[in-house]
């Protein structure tokens, strides 16, 4: 596992990967919360094609610049088919939110030198700091 700072980086592009249009998730409060404080993020849910006034994005190959972090706020299975989607595009930095890690997912990132972070939450554990 990674340490947490490498990816808090303001300097990185992020993807958050079921950013969501309801206030009341978490890919919602995360992607708002990174907008907020000044990062460059870009909302990825196949579901939407806005999150409030920004353009969200079916899937990482979709997003105008490549990203420097993914987080992701889906399913385990979800993330097992974004990490796969991630070592294709050449993305290193991958942070999954709390409940959407898998043995998969991270065994598959340590086998293919993807960087992570799991079982700490973007925002209660990091931001707020």
């Amino acid at each position: 596992m990674e340490k947490a700072s490498d990816f808090l980086d303001k300097k990185n592009i992020i993807a958050v990967v079921g950013a969501s249009a309801n206030p009341e998730k978490w890919g919602f409060k995360i992607f708002n919360e990174l907008k907020s404080r000044g990062f460059s993020v870009f909302p990825v849910n196949p579901k939407h094609s806005k999150i409030g006034n920004y353009a969200c994005y079916a899937d990482l190959s979709s997003l105008a610049k490549k990203p420097d972090v993914v987080i992701t706020v889906v399913p385990p299975k979800v993330t097992e088919i974004i990490v796969r989607e991630c070592k294709k595009l050449q993305i290193d930095r991958i942070w999954m939110q709390p409940g959407s890690e898998s043995e998969v997912a991270i065994a598959f990132c340590e086998k293919n030198s993807i960087k992570i972070v799991a079982n700490t939450c973007f925002i209660l554990d990091n931001l707020n700091k």
